[in-house]
C-alpha cells in the first residue's frame, strides 16, 4: 500500500513536470526583453528573415540593425571605438579573419554561454570569442561542356586550361583572400610558385564572384574559383555548371558572430547567438541557401553536407598576419 502511494505521487510529479516544461521554456523566452544592437554585413533579406524567426521565440527583444558591407561596418565600428562609444552588442560578419583582428585588439567578449555542442571545432574560436553560424565554401566551378575539367587546385595549372580560368581577386574579396592564405600554407601547392603558375597559365583575377560565374556559365572560361552557393544555385536554375570539391580540400568562411566587450544587452545577445546556433536557427539558414554548421541538420537540396566535404586547414592567426603582404604580392603578380 505504501509503495503504491509513493508510485502514484511519483507519477503525478512527472506529469506536473511534463506540463510545466513548455511553460518554463516560454517563461525563459519571455524573460529576455529589451533592445539588441546588431551590426552585420549579411544580405538584407537574410537579416530580416533571421530576426523574424528569432522574434517568434523572443518576441520582446527589439533588434536594431546597422547593415552594410564589411568594410563600412568595420569603419563605423572603429570610429565608435575611437570615440569611446561603440554601439553594437553583436557583430555578424563574413569571415573569421576579421573577427580574429578584433579579438587581438581586445574588442570582443568570450561567449561562455554559447552552446557549441554539435558544431565542429574548426568552425569556432576555441575560447568562443567568435563562432561560425554557417559554412560557405570556395571550390572550383566548371562549365559542363569544358574539354578539361579540373578535380584539384593543382589541376588549374594544366596546359589544357591555358587562358581558361577566372577567379575573384583577394584585393576585393575576403573569401578569396582566405583562399590565397590557405593555398600558401599548403606545401603540396608550392606557395607563391602556385600563384605565379596560375598567372603564367593565363588565369585572370576579377573583382567579384559574379563575374567568375558569368564567364564560366557562358563558356568564355572553362573553369573558375567560386563560392559554393553561387555555383549550386546557378546549376539548380539550369546553368551549365558543376561545383567541384578540390582533392586538396575546400577553403571556407563561416559568417561568425561575436559579442563586443562593451555589450550593454548581454542577455538578449546571448539569446540571439544561441538561436543562430540552435537546430531552429540552423534549419532556417538552409532556407536561405546556406550549408548548416550544426551536425544533423540537412543542407539545402543539391548541397553536400559538411561531413561529406573535405576542408583545407585554415590557421586564422597566420592568415591574419599575412593578409596585407599577401594581397600586395598578389597585386604585383596579377595587377590591381
Amino acid at each position: 500500500m505504501k509503495n503504491s502511494l509513493i508510485q502514484r505521487r511519483l507519477l503525478l510529479a512527472c506529469a506536473a513536470a511534463a506540463i510545466s516544461l513548455p511553460q518554463f521554456a516560454i517563461a525563459q523566452s519571455a524573460a529576455v526583453s529589451g533592445p539588441l544592437v546588431l551590426y552585420t554585413s549579411q544580405p538584407d533579406k537574410d537579416v530580416k528573415g533571421t530576426i523574424a524567426e528569432f522574434n517568434k521565440k523572443y518576441p520582446d527583444v527589439k533588434v536594431e540593425v546597422f547593415r552594410s558591407g564589411t568594410t563600412e561596418v568595420l569603419n563605423k565600428l572603429r570610429t565608435e571605438i575611437s570615440a569611446g562609444a561603440p554601439q553594437p552588442d553583436l557583430i555578424l560578419l563574413a569571415d573569421s579573419v576579421t573577427m580574429e583582428a578584433l579579438k587581438k585588439d581586445g574588442q570582443l567578449m568570450p561567449m561562455k554561454n554559447a552552446d557549441v555542442s554539435g558544431i565542429p571545432a574548426q568552425f569556432y574560436d576555441k575560447d568562443k570569442y567568435y563562432i561560425g553560424t554557417k559554412v560557405i565554401t570556395t571550390g572550383i566551378v566548371v562549365n559542363t561542356k569544358a574539354r578539361f575539367k579540373p578535380a584539384s587546385w593543382k589541376e588549374l595549372l594544366n596546359p589544357d586550361l591555358k587562358n581558361q580560368v577566372a577567379m575573384p581577386s583577394p584585393l576585393y574579396s575576403g573569401a578569396a583572400a582566405i583562399s590565397l592564405g590557405a593555398w600558401l600554407s599548403d606545401p603540396a601547392l608550392g606557395g607563391w610558385s602556385y600563384v605565379e603558375g596560375l598567372k603564367s597559365n593565363g588565369a585572370i583575377a576579377v573583382r567579384g564572384n559574379g563575374a567568375v560565374l558569368q564567364q564560366v556559365a557562358n563558356g568564355e572560361k572553362s573553369a573558375g574559383i567560386l563560392v559554393d552557393f553561387m555555383a549550386l544555385n546557378a546549376k539548380a536554375k539550369g546553368s551549365p555548371v558543376e561545383f567541384v570539391i578540390p582533392k586538396e580540400g575546400l577553403t571556407f568562411v563561416t559568417e561568425p558572430v561575436a559579442m563586443l566587450k562593451t555589450a550593454k544587452h548581454v542577455a538578449a545577445a546571448e539569446a540571439f547567438v544561441n538561436f543562430l546556433l540552435s537546430a531552429d536557427g540552423q534549419v532556417f539558414s538552409t532556407t536561405l541557401g546556406y550549408v548548416p554548421i550544426l551536425k544533423g541538420v540537412k543542407p539545402p537540396a543539391g548541397y553536400p553536407a559538411p561531413e561529406q566535404m573535405k576542408f583545407m586547414p585554415l590557421d586564422t592567426g597566420k592568415i591574419l598576419e599575412g593578409i596585407e603582404p599577401n594581397k600586395k604580392r598578389f597585386g604585383d603578380i596579377f595587377g590591381g
